[in-house]
């Protein structure tokens, strides 16, 4: 499959550390798929740098691209969402969400989701409320809000900017590219720090 990762400047890397260092390398993957493949897209082929101070040049430009059913496009949080030049990649989610393309999205990148009308009619969360209420005008999807670190809707993933962990869980879950027992160890290595699951992960890799 083709997961893609659209970058833009002051990217927040942690929010989606756990999510691309396990696509990227596929060392946790169930080797019964079809290895993913991994492509940073971007209004144009500049660099952007991320709020970590990291340089990233896009592998191809969004317009380029057509996704296809079950492609990820994975939306990272950003202080620059609010930038006209974004507005481009929200346009392209909202043709196609309901082609079953999975669309993941944690921290600004949901705001920049409610402020288009897309999470108006689907079970979804961010980082606050009261937040998507104040700021997205179109936003009138208060009864489809989970508080919650992260929601799966279908083809649709949110989450808060403080909760990666979850949100890449949910990824992973959503797109089975881990076996069950695989994913579930991993998830609670990360989450308790306790050996034991380690030791499951290696087990479940065999």
């Amino acid at each position: 499959m083709k997961a893609y990762l659209y970058i833009l400047n002051t990217l927040a890397d942690w929010e989606i550390g756990y999510l691309t260092a396990e696509l990227n390398s596929g060392r946790y993957l169930d080797k019964t798929k079809p290895p993913v493949e991994l492509i940073t897209i971007g209004n144009t082929t500049e660099p952007i740098r991320t709020m970590g101070g990291i340089t990233i040049t896009p592998d191809e430009k969004i317009d380029n691209i057509r996704f296809e059913e079950d492609d990820l496009l994975i939306l990272p949080g950003a202080n620059t969402w609010v930038e006209e030049e974004n507005e481009r990649i929200i346009d392209i989610v909202s043709g196609i969400i309901d082609e079953k393309v999975i669309i993941a999205a944690v921290c600004g990148a949901t705001i920049a989701l409610a402020n288009k009308g897309i999470l108006n009619n689907r079970k979804h969360t961010s980082n606050d409320l009261e937040v998507l209420k104040m700021f997205c005008p179109e936003y009138r999807g208060e009864n489809f809000y989970l508080n919650q670190p992260a929601v799966t809707d279908d083809n649709l993933i949110t989450a808060s900017g403080i909760a990666p962990l979850e949100f890449s869980y949910e990824v992973l879950k959503r797109t089975n590219l881990m076996k069950t027992e695989t994913l579930e160890a991993w998830y609670q290595l990360y989450k308790t720090k306790e050996p034991m699951y380690f030791h499951a992960l290696m087990e479940s890799l065999k």
